[in-house]
């Protein structure tokens, strides 16, 4: 039995397609974090398991979902992920194997109408399928990953990845990836100061743009390092104001 964990919030221009797309599946769960748009209305039209709940970061409500499946395999997808036809058949080939406990999937990821093909993001390999009783997500509020015991092999078809549709999308991303980064690292005892947040970007840009050629990618390649190094810049200012605000307090 397969079953397929997907959390959201204000996901109704993805949803659709993340769940059809799955829609073979023996069982979807759905855990919304009070979405205000149509995300909930359209997740129940696939499914009866949509459970509302609050925000406690990426990995905690991910595991919270993975604790509501009954499959014996999870495949865990973000809602705005699709699963292709070639994809859905190495999974369900994979499903009758019994030598492996979890497989990586190559991800596609696009970026303003472009799927990236450089910039080091591509093969983005992730490991969403899994045994649900030898497999579990880390605790961080952002970039969590799954841990699995045993062995694990790899698909070969891409996990379809509608990462930034728009401009409008970028910025919010990089305003809230960058709060979370902030918060991890300060969690860690990470100190920052303005130079080390302007010295980060530009290696950051330096990284994606030239050394795993983003430049490949053409306008989106350029976009991409920008908005990069802008999230690393803001994120480790955030940091910054983080101690500083707490010094004040002491």
């Amino acid at each position: 039995m397969l079953s397929v964990i997907v959390i959201t919030k204000n996901e109704s221009d993805h949803i659709c397609s993340c769940l059809q797309s799955v829609s073979w599946a023996d069982e979807i769960i759905v855990l919304d974090s009070g979405s205000e748009d149509d995300t909930v209305k359209i997740a129940k039209q696939y499914t009866e398991s949509v459970f509302i709940t609050d925000w406690p970061g990426f990995g905690v409500q991910k595991q919270r979902a993975l604790d509501k499946a009954r499959g014996d395999w999870i495949l865990s997808i973000d809602a705005d992920e699709v699963v292709t036809p070639e994809l859905r058949a190495e999974i369900e080939k994979a499903l009758q194997q019994e030598r492996f406990n979890g497989y990586n999937i190559p991800r596609i990821s696009s970026y303003c109408g472009r799927q990236i093909r450089h910039g080091g993001w591509w093969p983005d390999y992730v490991l969403r399928l899994f045994r649900r009783n030898v497999g579990y997500f880390t605790e961080s509020v952002v970039h969590e990953r799954i841990v699995v015991q045993g062995e694990t092999s790899e698909l070969t078809a891409p996990l379809i990845h509608d990462a930034f549709v728009n401009l409008d999308e970028v910025l919010r991303k990089v305003n809230s990836y960058s709060s979370l980064g902030a918060e991890m690292l300060y969690q860690k005892g990470v100190q920052s100061s303005i130079s080390k947040a302007l010295f980060k970007a530009i290696w950051i840009f330096i990284r994606t743009y030239w050394l795993k050629a983003a430049f490949l990618d053409g306008r989106q390649g350029l976009m991409l390092s920008i908005s990069n190094a802008e999230g690393t810049y803001y994120k480790y200012l955030k940091l910054l104001e983080l101690h500083v605000r707490q010094n004040r307090q002491k």
